[in-house]
């Protein structure tokens, strides 16, 4: 196809390329059916005139006694215009009239040839001319020809003495002018009918495609007016169930998680600006009182300590950010092995122990020793740490922190329990929110960020560890990890 073709049908409507690509497949389907119509039909003309030529060989060779394979002699032959005069009596007299009559109509041409293809008789119709003649034919030929100006079908039969020897040919010719005129006609009607089926053909499919691809301009028209402020807006759906109404469903469902990925990351956007704007806030006041005079180098000290210690407080919350970004754009995989529970509960606890004791709390672990699950080492070590760092938090001076692991029908149970603030019912379920905070003034005199419990639940998540909590307001928190069992003869031993 030429590159201007290519850049056509490229700017072409899909309604109108429906049309034309189905008016063409339509097109070559009738053109297959009216090429073999019309071939049957001539096919059919023929096999009459050849029949009828059939039946003139037969009547020839019937009037003069002699077969076409024992042939024996010209002389054989009676006269070529009076052979239905001999034999006949006169009570037939009128028929052959008749006949005669018949064939000035539509008159028959014999014709009599030696091997040599020398004509040795012929008919009167013929007068001057002689018919077309084949050499070399063995057995009867059916062949078209000209004759006179006009064209003529013809039958050569061969003409063999007893030993089987070539000593001439019986040409027998009708013309097909009628013949031809019909075909001819026919094949007017097919040209002349082509092109007007097509054009409304390509008119009708063109009004169905239109209304086909209906939903397809809804689309059109709903993405053209979508924007920031109306993410809510849906196609309506068609009222067949097919390939179009999955369509529109599943943009609508596309629509729908963009919704809510915006949304999240509204809210991330706006949750991380307020996060980080505090400290940044803090930072900068301070420095600004520290250049206004000099001052003692205590209190300079002091002042750089407070600085440095908000600084932290950002760093962790960018790190927390930036994990929290690559779950949600699915680039976080864990490397799911068989874990050893105890050495890993142990390792975090001995971490978290200076934290604890600075603030007298107490952490004792009551765990089995054989208990093997499937996970994330790095990420198990990352959700214990968050849930004990949080209990430390919470708790007050002098309480302790409960942490068992046990199995329990095929499943590894493991609870962390504090005696910190709590968390009344309402809230439950909003803890592993992002930047989530039970009580802004106690967080942020702890510290908290609001990510750590979000944090967790992501991790767990990822490795098919579910997460529960259960808290009684002014008495404590427990969390629970459940974890299906992995067994394992040889316990991984975590790096410390």
């Amino acid at each position: 196809m030429k590159p201007s073709a290519l850049k056509g049908l490229s700017v072409m409507s899909l309604r109108n390329r429906i049309a034309l690509y189905y008016t063409i497949a339509t097109g070559f389907l009738i053109a297959i059916v009216f090429t073999t119509i019309f071939f049957m039909v001539e096919k059919i003309v023929y096999k009459q005139f050849d029949d009828q030529i059939k039946k003139e060989i037969s009547e020839i060779f019937d009037d003069s006694d002699i077969s076409p394979n024992n042939f024996q002699g010209f002389d054989s032959f009676r006269d070529i215009d009076a052979e239905h005069n001999d034999e006949k009596g006169d009570h037939q007299h009128e028929e052959e009239k008749h006949k005669k009559k018949k064939l000035k109509l539509d008159p028959e041409f014999i014709q009599l040839v030696n091997s040599n293809g020398e004509v040795i008789n012929k008919s009167a119709s013929l007068s001057w001319c002689v018919l077309t003649f084949q050499p070399n034919q063995s057995g009867t030929n059916y062949f078209n020809s000209n004759f006179g100006g006009s064209m003529v079908r013809q039958a050569q039969v061969p003409l063999t003495n007893a030993d089987g020897k070539n000593e001439g040919y019986l040409i027998v010719a009708v013309p097909l002018k009628n013949a031809l005129i019909v075909l001819h006609d026919l094949k007017d009607i097919f040209l002349f009918s082509f092109p007007v089926i097509l054009l409304p053909l390509f008119l009708l499919t063109r009004s169905i495609a239109i209304k086909s691809i209906s939903p397809i301009e809804k689309v059109i028209a709903t993405a053209e007016r979508m924007s920031q402020s109306n993410l809510d807006q849906r196609i309506p759906l068609p009222f067949h169930h097919d390939e179009l109404y999955r369509l529109a469903s599943t943009i609508n469902a596309l629509f729908g998680r963009m919704q809510d990925a915006f949304q999240r990351e509204k809210h991330f956007t706006a949750d991380a600006s307020h996060e980080l704007k505090t400290p940044l806030a803090v930072v900068k006041g301070t420095l600004e009182v520290l250049i206004r005079k000099p001052r003692e180098r205590e209190h300079y000290e002091t002042r750089i300590q407070f600085c440095l210690k908000e600084l932290n407080r950002m760093a962790r919350l960018i790190d927390q950010l930036l994990m929290l970004a690559r779950y949600e754009s699915n680039k976080m995989t864990p490397h799911i092995v068989v874990t050893a529970l105890s050495p890993l509960v142990e390792n975090v606890v001995e971490r978290m122990i200076p934290t604890a004791q600075a603030k007298g709390i107490a952490i004792t672990v009551n765990q089995e020793n054989n208990a093997h699950i499937s996970a994330d080492p790095g990420m198990l070590d990352m959700i214990f740490e968050n849930i004990i760092s949080n209990a430390i938090k919470y708790s007050s001076s002098g309480s302790s922190i409960a942490i068992e692991v046990k199995h329990d029908e095929g499943n590894v149970i493991c609870s962390i329990s504090d005696q910190g603030i709590g968390v009344p019912a309402e809230k439950l379920n909003a803890i592993f929110d992002r930047f989530y905070r039970v009580d802004e003034s106690r967080s942020s005199s702890t510290g908290g960020l609001g990510l750590g419990l979000s944090i967790v639940k992501k991790l767990a998540d990822l490795q098919q560890i579910r997460v529960s909590v259960n808290s009684v307001p002014d008495t404590g928190t427990t969390f629970t990890l459940t974890c299906q069992t992995a067994e394992s003869p040889y316990p991984i031993e975590l790096p410390c």
